[in-house]
């Protein structure tokens, strides 16, 4: 009997989760064929601090970085590791949803490869993908502020982080 009563407890969650992503689903416009910018160049990257526990360098190709309607942010996103490879991806940041999405991926011949999966996911605090977060919150989407530009986000990257950012 308390196996059931904790089933039947278990569907209205479930059925608010299914809903609440229909709801972002709907709040999310569609988007046009995304063109992938040029490869970016070491003189137009801007670095940013991720954490201090990260040996890693982040940086955002300045000349990539676009705004659409609706809070969409696209840039460049180059990591490089301690021993000098290389990560480089092209990446949208939505501001009214608090996702992130893969465009397409850098290639050592300096060429894109488009994602496999481009979906939209939700930006999370966590070890693994800390970055995303810190341009989310402290770069492209501060709380309670719309960013107008690219300009104002390569002024934000240069000054480590948005004046209106609220840092912790």
């Amino acid at each position: 009997m308390r196996w059931l009563l904790a089933a039947a407890g278990a569907f209205p969650l479930a059925a608010w989760s299914g809903s609440a992503e229909r709801d972002l689903d709907e709040k999310r416009e569609p988007e046009a064929e995304v063109q992938l910018p040029p490869f970016p160049q070491a003189e137009h990257l801007i670095p940013f601090v991720v954490s201090a526990t990260t040996e890693n360098k982040f940086l955002i190709d300045s000349d990539s970085l676009t705004f659409a309607s609706g809070g969409l942010v696209r840039y460049t996103l180059v990591i490089i590791s301690p021993s000098g490879a290389q990560n480089v991806s092209f990446e949208g940041m939505n501001c009214a949803t608090g996702e992130r999405r893969l465009y397409a991926l850098g290639r050592s011949d300096q060429t894109w490869s488009r994602a496999r999966s481009d979906q939209w996911i939700r930006v999370r605090e966590n070890t693994l993908n800390r970055h995303h977060a810190e341009l989310f919150t402290n770069y492209f989407c501060p709380i309670g502020i719309t960013v107008r530009d690219a300009d104002e986000v390569r002024q934000a990257l240069r000054q480590g982080g948005h004046p209106a950012a609220v840092r912790r």
